[in-house]
């Protein structure tokens, strides 16, 4: 493969503001993102169009997020310049916050809520500064009982997106996270809610956390990765295959076990994210019979994939597929395949969720505004990205599933990771494809607590059909047990990264095979390697997931009751620790190994 064929176009890290209080050992959402944001922007990118950095808004107006100012190459070098780039991102933000402020890349903040403990009402100190109490009334944008609006960003699109997606849905958001079950942790867990109007009691479960706006899902932080492609049909086949591994990563990148001050049975966000934005109304869940709705939609607008795009991957569209049947005929009529006229009347069963005015009425032959619209709030694992209108951006597509890391080189790992295994896939023709809902099933798998160690996987036997003889074993895998004759089986993650002899080569060993075969220099093949020893370690589970990490550190926390509540100051230490460890102030060897640099 030319490896300058397919390109990494844009990392995105998403950054957490925060502010320490040491003497009362509180730590604080910042709501400043929207003057930081323009404070970093004034400094970069308008004095320079060609600074290193990039910033946009977020959902919460305690986050930013981060992107390289250029676009990646397509060369093995550029992987050591990944790193370096996260790190000025962090160094940039950092230089513009006070004292006692940090720029943190955090999941999940542990005590998203205004509920306090100990005396079990609302109306107490908040988990924001400045101290915000939440509105629950109708002229709020969430009615959160817990989340207060001014926690949402600024920017008009983010307060109607949460405003609309309530309105639609016809009741607030409902997001029930199975709660972990400790020695001391009642049971059954259940919660009373002073200032409900009845909506929360009714749709809070026993032994689950209950949570009622957007901001709970889109206000975590997440680690994304875009890819360009040399042409329509490769950006597809890119698109199904890696599809296939979003549930492996996911559970690899695991970061989130808390949510509103409780530690939870979950570790991964995706499940918290995909409540906190389904506006999908009872007709549509299925609750009621369809009257004013058109369609019944199997799953919110924030979820994994619906359809494979590439003519490989036909044979494994398993699920009831929902289209628009007009927009379909209409691409059908165009010359659009059926594969692709399906994944895009596929979009357009949702409504749109914001519309600006003067986006009305737009030339849709020279600009994509509209398509847009829809497009950017299908939230799935993959995003499939056509080339925009009168720019040489190519075919694109983004990797959504992760979970952001603690440091620059976690991130750095992840993102190196998946880079080469999209190099690997093109070079040797690989085929992860196993049916769709198996993927589903292991995007379920994938979210529960240690899944990493725990959990069984759905994955294909034979990669590489039809052989390759760079690959010692691959395409003999199959024959491992002389008696599976199915494509697929149940792996662990440990055997899926690492391999185990006559069950799966492993995707470390298929890298390294095709890292041995390129012209790669001294530095940068060091890189890599330390980079790929982290992925291999945290599969194995010789080192541990971010999110088990912070499971151990809370449970050995002095002021921990075995109860599954975090106080503020368990959640002060936490925060102050990831600080410590992000800014190279504190080693975690039991999370980092020791080849952090």
């Amino acid at each position: 493969m030319d490896d300058q064929e397919c390109s990494t176009r844009l990392t995105q890290v998403e950054y957490m503001l925060v502010k320490f209080d040491h003497e009362n050992k509180k730590v604080r959402l910042l709501l400043c993102g929207e003057e930081i944001l323009q404070t970093l922007q004034d400094k970069g990118e308008k004095v320079n169009p060609n600074h290193p950095t990039l910033w946009r808004p977020e959902y919460g107006s305690y986050m930013i997020e981060g992107t390289p100012g250029q676009p990646y190459g397509g060369t093995m070098s550029e992987f050591n310049t990944v790193q370096d780039n996260m790190r000025k991102r962090r160094q940039e933000a950092a230089s513009v916050l006070k004292e006692n402020e940090a720029v943190c890349t955090v999941t999940s903040f542990p005590r998203s809520s205004t509920l306090d403990f100990n005396e079990s009402q609302l109306g107490c100190p908040g988990f924001t500064l400045p101290d915000y109490m939440p509105t629950p009334v109708e002229g709020g944008a969430s009615k959160s009982l817990f989340f207060p609006d001014e926690a949402i960003n600024k920017h008009p699109r983010f307060s109607t997106l949460t405003r609309n997606i309530r309105h639609r849905r016809g009741e607030k958001v409902v997001i029930n996270v199975p709660i972990f079950k400790d020695k001391n942790t009642p049971s059954p867990f259940i919660e009373t809610f002073p200032n409900d109007d009845g909506e929360a009691a009714k749709a809070a479960k026993p032994d689950y956390i209950y949570m009622d706006a957007m901001g709970f899902g889109m206000g975590n932080c997440c680690l994304q990765v875009t890819f360009q492609a040399c042409s329509i049909s490769e950006a597809r086949y890119l698109y199904d295959q890696l599809a296939t591994i979003c549930p492996i990563v996911m559970a690899l990148s695991a970061a989130s076990p808390f949510y509103r001050g409780y530690m939870s049975d979950i570790d991964c966000r995706w499940g918290v994210i995909s409540a906190s934005v389904d506006d999908r109304t009872r007709e549509e869940r299925g609750l009621e019979p369809l009257k004013n709705n058109h369609y019944r939609i199997s799953k919110s607008r924030y979820d994994s994939i619906d359809s494979y795009l590439s003519e490989c991957g036909e044979k494994y569209n398993d699920i009831d597929l929902t289209i628009d049947k007009d927009i379909y005929e209409h691409l059908i009529k165009e010359g659009i395949d059926h594969l692709l006229a399906q994944h895009i009347a596929h979009l357009f069963i949702r409504d749109p969720l914001t519309l600006f005015e003067e986006k009305i009425h737009l030339d849709d032959a020279n600009e994509s505004d509209h398509f847009e619209n829809i497009q950017s709030t299908n939230w799935q694992t993959m995003r499939f990205k056509p080339p925009p209108p009168n720019s040489d951006i190519g075919w694109r597509v983004e990797f959504r599933p992760m979970e952001v890391q603690l440091t620059d080189f976690e991130n750095s790992a992840y993102v190196v990771f998946v880079v080469l295994l999209t190099r690997v896939i093109l070079s040797y023709k690989l085929d992860f494809l196993i049916p769709l809902s198996k993927v589903d099933e292991n995007m379920k798998v994938a979210q529960k607590r240690d899944a990493v160690r725990q959990g069984m996987f759905y994955f294909r036997k034979d990669i590489c059909k039809g052989g390759n003889s760079v690959l010692d074993g691959c395409g003999s895998a199959q024959n491992g047990t002389g008696i599976d004759t199915e494509e697929y089986t149940l792996m662990s993650i440990d055997t899926i990264i690492n391999g185990k002899e006559g069950v799966f080569p492993g995707l470390i060993p298929i890298l390294n095979s095709y890292l041995e075969n390129m012209e790669v220099d001294v530095d940068t093949r060091c890189t890599i390697l330390n980079y790929l020893k982290l992925i291999k370690k945290r599969a194995s589970g010789e080192l541990m997931t971010v999110a088990r990490w912070m499971r151990e550190f809370i449970a050995q926390h002095p002021d921990y009751k075995q109860d599954s509540v975090i106080t503020d100051e368990m959640n002060y230490s936490l925060m102050w620790k990831c600080n410590q460890i992000a800014q190279g102030q504190a080693e975690c060897p039991e999370l980092l190994g020791v080849f952090r640099e």
